[in-house]
């Protein structure tokens, strides 16, 4: 292949991805009303690769949407040592964004709190999201904007499933628990794979994290792991099972708060979903949603 063919299948894909990422973003932001007239949206912005891309697709959106909303990039500096401070304000503002870099030394407690070889996550997530709901207040932000992805969404589900008994994975707009805060997800509908390819395209000056990203066998890894062998041997698998998600029938499910099977009684009127007591498994003719 000549060079310059080369180059104009490489800017070929890049557009492609570009246009994707755009479409799957300003979907979801449209199924869960994530994005009002008039909302001011902190981005969470940590330094890695979608957070980052949450961003960089955040900004083109608000250009070309047909309504008006403003964007701040908050960051939070844990004072890990080591971190490269400059690294993320040198970035805001060759963009022109509007930002807050919030520093708390949340890496000292979480360090002296846990245990040496057990898992820091989740007091290190406690202690950023009470700061962020926090610094939130203070800038008025009417949405908090997060950069968890399909493959996140989908991890976090089987993580409960196995080590939570709960039928639980994370929702793409929620309301915190004191209600006062809504926190979305606009990388819901996006592939990890594809924002690791922006990534290297946009060339975003990535900062890696030494506290949770360095630690051995997490939970979490683990799932990604079996996720990812799930893909490579059944292709399209991940799809349909996040696309299960969309589709809950609680019926067949064996929750008696979300369905009254105590008073169940036949009516004499069809089932809408149809009698699968017999059935093994119901597989699609055709794959749910194309890659």
């Amino acid at each position: 292949m000549s060079t310059y063919k080369a180059a104009h299948k490489a800017e070929f894909e890049a557009n492609k991805l570009a246009k994707r990422l755009r479409r799957e973003v300003g979907q979801a932001i449209a199924d869960f009303n994530m994005i009002e007239d008039g909302d001011r949206v902190m981005v969470c912005l940590s330094g890695g690769k979608d957070s980052y891309g949450l961003l960089d697709v955040l900004r083109y959106l608000k250009e070309k949407a047909p309504i008006n909303f403003e964007l701040i990039a908050v960051n939070l500096d844990q004072k890990q040592p080591g971190f490269p401070a400059d690294v993320l304000p040198n970035y805001l503002d060759e963009l022109g964004i509007p930002y807050r870099i919030v520093e708390e030394d949340t890496y000292s407690i979480v360090k002296r709190v846990i245990p040496e070889g057990k898992t820091t996550c989740s007091l290190c997530s406690r202690l950023r999201r009470g700061i962020l709901y926090r610094v939130a207040d203070e800038l008025g932000a009417t949405k908090i904007a997060l950069g968890h992805h399909r493959d996140d969404i989908l991890a976090t589900l089987f993580l409960n499933m196995f080590f939570a008994a709960k039928l639980k994975a994370m929702p793409p707009k929620l309301v915190s628990d004191d209600g006062r805060h809504i926190v979305i997800r606009p990388l819901a509908y996006c592939r990890e794979q594809d924002l690791q390819a922006w990534a290297v395209q946009r060339e975003f000056p990535i900062i890696l994290c030494n506290l949770c990203g360095s630690q051995p066998n997490l939970q979490r890894q683990q799932i990604g792991e079996m996720l990812r062998d799930w893909e490579k041997r059944f292709p399209g698998r991940i799809e349909t099972m996040f696309r299960s998600l969309t589709n809950v029938v609680p019926s067949h499910l064996m929750d008696a708060r979300l369905y009254d099977f105590a008073g169940l009684q036949a009516t004499g009127t069809p089932d809408p979903e149809g009698d699968t007591a017999f059935d093994e498994i119901v597989t699609p003719a055709v794959p749910i949603l194309a890659a």
